[in-house]
């Protein structure tokens, strides 16, 4: 299990973005040497963790449970024959790209040592209109929310440096069965399980808490 790439996005103004700047950074091309991952600033106010990457949209994007992205390389394999075109790493906009990592069945809370960090899976990423204007593929949010590969999103339990070609390492797996995948199921198109991924909310993404609570609320568990 490696990391491949380290990649950074730029701001630039886009058609594609609901963002109030019109500027979206979801164009992320691979750096060299190593990137610092930090601690972010709180959600709405501050960015990602992964230093030199431009993170736009702060009303989805950023915070600590968001910090940074990874997808395997495996699934964006995986897009490419589907798809019928080469897919560089970084253009899911991911900030990590993976090799020999089961990104999509990872646990929420699993901890992963790359480089001299520490990160936490919180969750998988929701597709929006600014990722389909980018792949520029009609009906993608809906094809790519079908497929449920959504990639992890991490939090920063260890600052610090990493590089193409480190080594990935799980270090931790809580004890409970909810995965990436079963969690952006539930968030999606079967919200019947919502209240069984409660048993992990010491580790999910703010956003998946919510709704998850919400949920119960609503229709009980």
């Amino acid at each position: 299990m490696k990391l491949l790439t380290v990649n950074a996005g730029k701001a630039r103004p886009v058609p594609y973005t609901d963002a109030p700047s019109g500027a979206s950074g979801i164009d992320k091309q691979p750096v060299d040497g190593p990137v610092r991952i930090a601690h972010p600033g709180p959600k709405g106010s501050a960015g990602g963790g992964v230093a030199g990457d431009a993170v736009c949209d702060l009303r989805f994007h950023g915070g600590p449970d968001r910090a940074a992205y990874a997808y395997a390389r495996e699934d964006l394999d995986a897009w490419q024959r589907e798809l019928g075109r080469d897919l560089a790493n970084g253009c899911f906009g991911e900030n990590l790209t993976t090799a020999g990592v089961d990104v999509t069945h990872a646990l929420i809370g699993e901890h992963w040592r790359i480089g001299t960090t520490v990160l936490e899976v919180t969750g998988g990423r929701i597709p929006c209109r600014t990722f389909q204007g980018f792949l520029e593929e009609p009906g993608w949010v809906r094809r790519f929310t079908r497929a449920a590969r959504p990639g992890a999103l991490l939090r920063v339990i260890e600052e610090g440096e990493v590089r193409a070609d480190d080594p990935i390492e799980v270090v931790h797996r809580p004890d409970h069965d909810i995965t990436v995948h079963l969690l952006f199921r539930a968030a999606t198109l079967e919200r019947e399980l919502l209240p069984r991924t409660l048993v992990a909310a010491e580790w999910m993404e703010s956003g998946f808490l919510e709704t998850a609570r919400e949920y119960v609320a609503k229709y009980g568990s």
